[in-house]
């Protein structure tokens, strides 16, 4: 399952995620969003887990979680970005 993450500071590592979200179980990939002008974090990421129950659990577990000072914001990710890139290949 893909998921959300929003709010996070500007400051929080693409490793720190890391380590946050396998307290909850197996990740299969964490991508913190970057700028490519400035290089620093846009502030979301997107984390996903193979196991569904894994990932519910992270959700509960993290979603409101104060981690350098943001309260994080975890939620699945929507999946209308591949249905629209899907429809442009056509």
């Amino acid at each position: 399952m893909k998921l959300l993450v929003r709010n996070l500071a500007r400051n929080t590592t693409e490793q720190e995620l890391r380590v946050l979200f396998a307290k909850h179980g197996t990740l299969q990939s964490c991508n913190l969003v970057m700028d490519k002008e400035t290089g620093e974090s846009k502030g979301f990421a997107f984390v996903e887990m193979p196991k569904v129950g894994d990932a519910k659990v992270a959700i509960k577990m993290l979603n409101g979680k104060e981690v350098d000072g943001s309260k994080i914001r975890v939620k699945k990710a929507e999946e209308t970005a591949k249905k629209v890139g899907s429809d442009d290949a056509e």
